[in-house]
């Protein structure tokens, strides 16, 4: 059977929207945005340990007061390693939300104030976005248009990291189109630049050669296949860059 392409590039335009609504995160993480001197709203375990983390960033120092009694205060460690902050809250605390202050080793200041809720262990996730947006800038101008493309190809290739970069790993199911089965399994999200990483299998009893055309949605950068010779029951992976006009419609 054909490959339908015009489906075919229809369907890999969407799986944008897939990586948003799918259940690859989990629900009970919090995920805050905020700028330097910020105030962040959220909701702390009374029984167990909150996490508080960066996103390209790590904590420095953090400030609170204290009630200078042991009975009636909230404990926040700092850990060296990650950066990371943990916040737990005592049987004995009689108040029902918390605030403290929070240095960053990139200079940025937040202050939480947080509810305190009979819920399971908490993460909470902040992204400073004028940080993620330079460093990926900064990512997307060493070099050449075409050079860059082939970085970040790389980069999903080896499942790296990028500074500025918004990585998400999708827990979706696949799709079927044609004979082929399409999952996202890798989204990278820059300033002017997405990438993603794309599992192709096939499902037919033929070999199948996939062409580049046939994959390449509007907006496409660049687009690299590991394997496009696929006999019955074989898997590749697809590499795809698109612009900042595509990124603006998925």
């Amino acid at each position: 059977m054909p490959l339908a392409p015009t489906r075919l590039r229809t369907a890999i335009a969407g799986l944008g929207l897939l990586a948003t609504l799918a259940p690859g995160l989990a629900q009970a993480d919090q995920f805050k945005q905020a700028a330097d001197g910020a105030a962040i709203d959220c909701t702390v375990s009374q029984r167990e340990l909150t996490r508080f983390a960066l996103v390209e960033d790590q904590f420095a120092s953090v400030s609170k007061i204290s009630s200078g009694y042991p009975y009636n205060d909230f404990a926040v460690s700092n850990e060296p390693l990650r950066g990371d902050i943990y916040v737990s809250i005592p049987e004995t605390f009689a108040a029902r939300s918390i605030s403290f202050f929070a240095t960053t080793k990139k200079g940025q200041v937040y202050k939480f104030a947080c509810r305190i809720e009979p819920i399971a262990a908490q993460q909470v996730f902040i992204t400073n976005p004028a940080l993620a947006d330079n460093d990926a800038t900064r990512f997307e101008s060493t070099g050449e248009p075409d050079e860059v493309a082939v970085n970040l190809i790389r980069a999903m290739a080896s499942d790296a990291l990028i500074d500025g970069y918004e990585i998400r790993h999708p827990a979706g199911f696949p799709s079927r189109i044609g004979d082929l089965e399409v999952q996202l399994i890798a989204d990278y999200r820059g300033a002017s630049l997405a990438g993603k990483a794309i599992r192709i299998a096939n499902r037919s009893h033929e070999a199948l050669t996939l062409s580049e055309r046939d994959f390449s949605p509007a907006g496409t950068v660049a687009l690299a296949i590991a394997r496009p010779e696929l006999k019955p029951g074989e898997v590749t992976t697809a590499y795809l860059v698109i612009g900042a006009g595509a990124l603006a419609h998925d």
